[in-house]
């Protein structure tokens, strides 16, 4: 860092860079570029393929498309980035913006960054640690860790994983409510502290990249750990509970496929529970607004409701004396030719009820679906989130390095996004917080449709 006091510094999320440079620190990654690191992790999956033609075309495994494909034609992904590109960063200059800050308090807790590691399931089909790894690389980096109702590894586990990180437990309502009961009490027990209500996967959305080799991870009993430790659903199912299942990597869908057809005792008895499971929590069984109250009867903390994409929705969600939002469409993965999440958050903390209830400490409004680098935060805090969720870019660095690999996208993100902050004329999220048109500004990015 040239020219200044040198004193007046302290070590801030920054110091990654100076890291860098001073001990030729070399990526696990593979790049500190977020779109190397996508195509690093598609090659090192490449082989991960089980059941489904490779096509010459793509070289890309099912297990990676799974993270990396999108709803119908990818409309709504591409809108997502597109939609934050739109809108430009305005550098303002001689700030003494030298002490920086990314800190942030989110339902009275005080946390270093306003970063949080988005609910991404079955992380069992790109790295043998699965979520265990993930957990940890999360609590090493001071990052909160919302764990998916979808994991390949059970409640218990990845909260041991995560140790005395930060975490919030992410719902997939199931259709009974012993279950929704069971679950519910033991993330409670294993310390969550919030609860991540997702409203927008009552069925799976049409998605070609997995519907083309009939890729589904839960249909050979990937991604339903939570099921099978669960005392009351396995009860259901007269199974024993399997507190410590680790599915293997990478998934052999047609091994599974053949020893069911073959009548496997084993592969039968998974089967059924994971029929029962999807049953569950991809039932098609469409919840209402009054259906919140039993959430709301049963879960002592925080409730956010993750899939909001319109004013009066949120005004709905505080309606239901919800705590907040997650302003997402799922990264572009169940409606296709949906608005951005951008764009729609944009409207949403546009709405006067909506300000005012986020500024009085009665509501909060994270952002979700597009986070791919530092000014992608900068901008979502600036139009109003007051935390981001990160997904696909972690489950790239996973796939690669294991928990190595997420720590290294998280201290880049963090650290390009503390950067970029200074390099604006700031020093804290406070001070750019719901600042559109002073910290960011819209602009046409048509074609000119003058130009001949």
């Amino acid at each position: 860092m040239a020219g200044g006091n040198s004193s007046a510094l302290k070590t801030t999320w920054s110091s990654f860079l100076s890291e860098i440079y001073l001990t030729d620190r070399r990526p696990v990654d593979g790049s500190y570029d977020y779109r190397a690191v996508e195509e690093k992790a598609r090659e090192v999956t490449k082989d991960y393929h089980g059941d489904w033609p490779r096509t010459t075309a793509s070289c890309s495994s099912a297990a990676f498309l799974y993270t990396y494909g999108t709803a119908g034609s990818g409309n709504t992904n591409r809108n997502n980035l597109e939609a934050l590109q739109q809108w430009r960063i305005i550098p303002r200059m001689l700030r003494n913006a030298t002490n920086r800050s990314l800190e942030t308090t989110l339902f009275g807790v005080k946390l270093p960054s306003p970063v949080l590691i988005a609910p991404v399931g079955v992380q069992g089909i790109l790295h043998k640690d699965g979520e265990l790894a993930t957990a940890s690389a999360a609590s090493s980096v001071g990052v909160p860790y919302i764990l998916s109702t979808s994991s390949s590894r059970s409640i218990e586990a990845v909260a041991k994983a995560n140790g005395d990180g930060h975490r919030w437990y992410q719902l997939y309502w199931p259709r009974n409510n012993d279950v929704t009961l069971s679950i519910l009490g033991r993330a409670k027990a294993a310390g969550f502290t919030a609860l991540v209500v997702t409203l927008d996967t009552t069925v799976v959305g049409w998605r070609p990249e997995d519907l083309n080799t009939a890729y589904l991870p839960f249909a050979a009993g990937v991604g339903i750990q939570v099921g099978t430790s669960d005392p009351v659903f396995m009860k259901r199912m007269g199974a024993p509970v399997r507190p410590d299942e680790r599915p293997a990597l990478p998934l052999d869908l047609e091994a599974f496929r053949t020893q069911l057809t073959a009548g496997d005792e084993q592969t039968v008895g998974t089967f059924k529970i994971v029929t029962g499971w999807l049953d569950e929590i991809n039932s098609g069984l469409f919840r209402t607004w009054e259906d919140l109250k039993f959430l709301r009867a049963n879960w002592d903390g925080p409730i956010l409701l993750k899939g909001i994409q319109s004013v009066d929705d949120a005004h709905a969600a505080m309606d239901a004396r919800m705590d907040g939002i997650v302003v997402s469409n799922h990264g572009g993965r169940q409606v296709d030719g949906a608005v951005s999440s951008f764009s729609a958050l944009e409207k949403i903390t546009a709405s006067s009820r909506v300000l005012r209830a986020q500024t009085e400490g009665t509501f909060t409004v994270l952002f979700d679906s597009g986070i791919r680098q530092g000014s992608d935060v900068i901008k979502a805090i600036a139009m109003g989130a007051q935390g981001v969720l990160v997904g696909r870019p972690f489950m790239y660095g996973l796939a690669i390095a294991g928990e190595q690999g997420v720590e290294e996208v998280l201290r880049s993100l963090l650290a390009e996004t503390e950067i970029t902050l200074g390099l604006s004329g700031y020093k804290s999220i406070e001070e750019i917080w719901a600042k559109r048109g002073a910290v960011i500004e819209k602009v046409d990015t048509s074609p000119d449709k003058t130009t001949p």
